[in-house]
């Protein structure tokens, strides 16, 4: 058993580490591919991009409850496999649509990965170990979108965009043997559940249709005629899911578990979190290239204190949090990062890069104090049975958070800076915004909006309730199957109901 866990550690984390760099790898690359891959216009480099994201946020609460039907280590090894099959097809695309269909695989593949890998931990560690090896695994997870800046520029320089994908394969393909061999299912497949239909199709629809409305506008703008329906249509689809979890008899997003205090604060904190940091690394390479004009790579190495401030905090800190739990640790890390973004509200356009490389310090240092041990709090505050659909959404949050970010980022700085600027920037058409006034107000709006969200995360975060081993709110949960209710969650180390 010893043994075991650590195989589960070892190969999660790589996993959440390689679909995590994915995520933000392409950013570096996207200007070549843009001059060398034929019929890829700036709309299909940014959906190259986007998808991966939009895709694998959509499928992640759908394939959270799928894994407690059918086997946590079956879906996960199978989203080893097709992650790998997308890296492959990637590398071998012709055209940008086909680079794009080939992300929307990849995407798939990861929505698989990241919603079975914080379960399959805590079914395999003891809950006064869960908080060092979440964090860990939290680590691979959050500063892999950095390491992708580094990684991406360092290959397309010397192998060319496609090895940027050619590094998946070997990393996937022992990823996923060594997933089928060694991983062990922990948990008991609810196989007679049937699947809830009406909720994943208007779970995805309606995610999907918000998502790609809220980028769009963004980034071409918010009166577009596709904006103007989809938005709309995708909150209505979202709202006959909330309605119809309610009345299914077996719903795949268990509304009863966010009576849970700890859950309900630490994913409301979470998101916030995210939304309000989740675009950072993106409106500094923008402020890197476009202002400062560093190239690509350069502007992915000067954003290294922000992932070696998370790396070196995220393990410590999920160890402490076994001891002492999350609520005063995580809320002195918000802070933290709060302290970051007022430090940046005062930097100017070409300032000193001690300051800057100062507050992204106190951002890594901030997000690492709270990711994992609210993470592993969270996770141990439900029942064993429904973990597979408390990591999906709890990913699925950050997730939407991150994307919400960019959105806001994107609209904020397009108040200032011409769209068309922005959007050559991104692609390598252009690398320069020439006046900078307006870019650095929006840049400061944008820190002042992020010390507002990151202050309103430490208080949600306050609220979780006593930490430690005090007892769970007691509240009814979803039955998972007929004849196998689980009366109430009197759990202690969340690992199974109370008898």
């Amino acid at each position: 058993m010893v043994n075991r866990k650590w195989v589960v550690l070892s190969n999660t984390t790589i996993g959440t580490l390689m679909a995590s760099i994915d995520s933000s790898i392409v950013l570096i690359s996207l200007p070549t591919i843009g001059r060398q891959l034929p019929q890829t216009d700036p709309a299909i480099l940014l959906w190259v991009m986007l998808s991966y994201s939009v895709v694998t946020t959509t499928l992640l609460l759908s394939f959270g409850r799928l894994s407690d039907m059918f086997g946590r280590v079956r879906l996960y090894t199978l989203g080893f496999a097709v992650f790998t099959v997308g890296s492959a097809i990637a590398s071998l695309s012709q055209t940008g649509p086909e680079l794009l269909v080939a992300r929307i695989v990849q995407g798939t593949g990861a929505a698989f990965l990241w919603s079975n890998s914080a379960a399959l931990l805590t079914d395999a560690f003891p809950v006064g170990e869960r908080g060092k090896a979440l964090g860990i695994n939290q680590v691979a997870a959050l500063s892999g979108s950095v390491v992708g800046l580094i990684l991406g520029g360092v290959l397309t320089a010397t192998l060319g965009w496609r090895s940027i994908f050619w590094v998946n394969l070997p990393i996937g393909a022992v990823g996923t043997i060594w997933a089928y061999l060694a991983l062990v299912e922990m948990h008991a497949p609810e196989k007679d559940v049937p699947i809830d239909w009406v909720g994943n199709l208007s779970f995805g629809g309606g995610l999907t249709l918000s998502l790609v409305g809220l980028t769009i506008g963004a980034l071409a703008g918010w009166g577009s005629p596709f904006v103007v329906i989809s938005v709309p249509l995708g909150l209505i689809l979202l709202g006959v899911f909330l309605y119809a979890e309610q009345r299914v008899a077996h719903p795949m997003f268990d509304l009863s578990l966010f009576r849970i205090r700890t859950f309900l604060a630490g994913n409301v904190a979470a998101a916030l979190a995210a939304l309000g940091r989740g675009a950072f690394s993106f409106v500094m390479v923008f402020y890197l290239q476009g202002v400062l004009g560093d190239d690509a790579l350069t502007a992915g190495i000067l954003l290294i204190p922000l992932s070696v401030a998370f790396v070196i905090t995220g393990p410590i800190s999920g160890a402490i949090s076994d001891r002492r739990g999350a609520r005063g640790l995580g809320t002195i890390g918000l802070l933290v990062g709060a302290v970051g973004f007022l430090i940046l509200l005062r930097f100017p356009a070409g300032g000193s890069y001690t300051l800057l490389g100062g507050a992204m310090t106190l951002l890594g240092l901030g997000q690492g104090m709270f990711a994992a041990p609210n993470r592993a709090e969270v996770m141990s505050s439900v029942p064993a049975a429904r973990r597979g659909i408390a990591s999906a959404i709890g990913t699925t949050l950050l997730n939407a958070g991150m994307l919400g970010s960019l959105a806001l980022a994107f609209t904020v700085l397009a108040a200032s800076v011409p769209r068309s600027t922005l959007t050559a920037i991104f692609s390598g058409t252009s690398g320069s915004i020439g006046d900078p006034t307006g870019f650095m107000n929006g840049l400061h709006l944008l820190f002042a909006i992020g010390l507002a969200l990151m202050l309103l995360a430490a208080v949600a975060n306050s609220l979780r309730g006593r930490a430690g081993g005090g007892p769970f709110v007691s509240v009814p949960v979803s039955p998972p199957a007929p004849g196998r209710e689980l009366a109430s969650l009197r759990v202690h180390d969340g690992t199974s109901p109370s008898k």
